[in-house]
């Protein structure tokens, strides 16, 4: 009998993905309770939701898509978007820092 057909070998894989599932049902719970905190400041909740989602896509991206166990190249792709896609968001915020001023009607 192969070692692929091995009975323990899927259920290793099926308690890591039980695993991150509860860990990604975990952080949807602390997502949730975290938005009725009040910070203070409406910019505090989303960094923090946005700190709570970015572990959750590291987990999906990892586990789920299977990047953990990738060579170097799919990181350096990885990266590469990550970087880009951090650009297009800044690029977006920035162009809208001013938009209400634009607006006004004097």
């Amino acid at each position: 009998m192969s070692d692929s057909h091995n009975p323990e070998h899927f259920s290793h894989h099926v308690r890591r993905y039980l695993y991150v599932f509860y860990a990604l049902l975990v952080g949807t719970i602390i997502t949730v309770l975290a938005s009725y905190i009040p910070f203070g400041n409406h910019a505090v909740n989303i960094g923090v939701a946005l700190f709570i989602a970015s572990g959750k896509a590291f987990l999906v991206g990892g586990y789920f898509m299977h990047l953990v166990s990738e060579r170097k190249m799919i990181y350096g792709v990885l990266a590469f978007t990550a970087f880009f896609f951090i650009g297009l968001m800044f690029l977006t915020i920035w162009s809208m820092a001013d938009f209400p001023a634009k607006t006004q009607l004097h």
